[in-house]
């Protein structure tokens, strides 16, 4: 089914964004399948009802959520602890602003989530970057950059003071990591043992591969579950982007208030329509979850031989989280412009440009591989014959 003249972002803006309209989108993350159709039937019952006023989350929406947290990754939590938003970027504004004073530092890991960035500067707040390290083909983190950001402004040799947070991404968008407990254990020893939040971007929590399992960062003791904040949505697992609903659990009632406060007048709350979705999805929605996991996990590997066979000059990290591949385009030799102008104009596929993740981007590209395969065999092959033609 086509999404052409649906005012789709991914389809339908191609030439205001990228200056071209004849590109395969394989850019912005949200998946080129239908949704389950539970979720259709939810909503056609509940449109039918012709009230539209105003809305807020009932108890039968915040026990799915309850459950979800439950069934999927062994987390008891209390309905109480869940902030209902219009997603989990508005979520993140909300929570630096409610843990910060304009000047105070924020810890990113790049390269990272481009719109984390805006998060932090449009708070006041400066960017202390905690690269992650390209090993053998692998990120790792940086664990002793990381204490170096906490440390107070006596004990650093320079810069603005001690860091009031991370915003920890996991999986990473755009790398694909699916962090593991001793990795997340280390990391969250070293901030909050400094007196950080650790405020945690799990979006893509339900789409991860190979048996792996994805640990929640507030499950690993009372003490983590305590000094963090959890972005939560089916947005991304049940491709429901366009509704905009996320579950923010705060189990500390002190951070809780505080993002509350920060959020009163200025984030709203979600539609009607994003509640039904939500609570559709995650009672209904498993079975077509498990078909576009096997689907996607195909896509992956499709890919993965794609450019190990065809496109040796691009090499693929591996995707252990997310439906988004990271591509390590720099053996092609180009710089930043060069490899933006060779994607669009001679390849002529639409991908996310590397450096807008951050320094360590330079070089990279973020490819979308949520859609039917033809399109995505489609878009490598306008790759790989952009590449011969070098």
């Amino acid at each position: 089914m086509s999404r052409k003249n649906t005012d789709s972002l991914k389809w339908d803006v191609q030439k205001s964004i990228f200056g071209r309209d004849d590109l395969i989108p394989l850019w912005v993350a949200d998946m080129d399948f239908p949704v389950a159709q539970p979720v259709i039937d939810a909503l056609k019952k509940r449109a039918e009802h012709p009230f539209y006023g105003y809305t807020q989350a009932g108890s039968s929406v915040r026990d799915a959520v309850v459950e979800r947290m439950e069934k999927k990754f062994q987390w008891e939590i209390d309905p109480e602890w869940v902030v209902f938003t219009p997603g989990v970027v508005p979520a993140l504004h909300v929570a630096v602003r409610s843990l910060t004073h304009p000047g105070d530092e924020i810890v990113l890991q790049e390269p990272a989530y481009h719109p984390f960035f805006p998060v932090v500067r449009n708070s006041g707040c400066h960017i202390a970057s905690n690269p992650l390290k390209l090993v053998n083909g692998r990120y790792e983190m940086d664990y002793s950059d990381l204490e170096s950001k906490f440390q107070s402004r006596k004990e650093r040799s320079h810069g603005q003071g001690r860091a009031k947070a991370i915003i920890f991404c996991n999986p990473h968008n755009p790398v694909g990591r699916l962090w593991k407990q001793d990795e997340i254990i280390k990391m969250g020893e070293t901030v909050i043992g400094n007196g950080g939040i650790v405020i945690s971007d799990e979006i893509h929590c339900e789409i991860v591969f190979k048996g792996r399992k994805h640990v929640s960062f507030a499950t690993i003791s009372p003490e983590f579950q305590e000094n963090s904040i959890i972005c939560m949505s089916p947005s991304k697992t049940f491709n429901l982007a366009g509704l905009e609903v996320s579950s923010i659990i705060i189990p500390n009632k002190k951070l809780r208030n505080g993002f509350l406060n920060a959020m009163d007048g200025i984030v709203p709350q979600p539609n009607l329509f994003g509640y039904i979705a939500l609570e559709a999805a995650y009672r209904e929605g498993d079975d077509w979850l498990e078909q576009v996991l096997e689907y996607l996990e195909g896509n992956l590997e499709f890919l993965t031989r794609y450019f190990e066979r065809k496109i040796p000059r691009i090499d693929i990290i591996e995707t252990e989280g997310t439906y988004l591949a990271w591509l390590d385009c720099r053996k092609l030799g180009m710089n930043n412009e060069s490899l933006r102008t060779f994607m669009r104009d001679v390849a002529k596929v639409a991908v996310e440009d590397g450096y807008i993740f951050g320094k360590s981007g330079s070089g990279f590209v973020r490819m979308n591989f949520a859609l039917p395969r033809s399109i995505l065999e489609d878009g490598l092959k306008r790759i790989e014959d952009a590449v011969l033609k070098l």
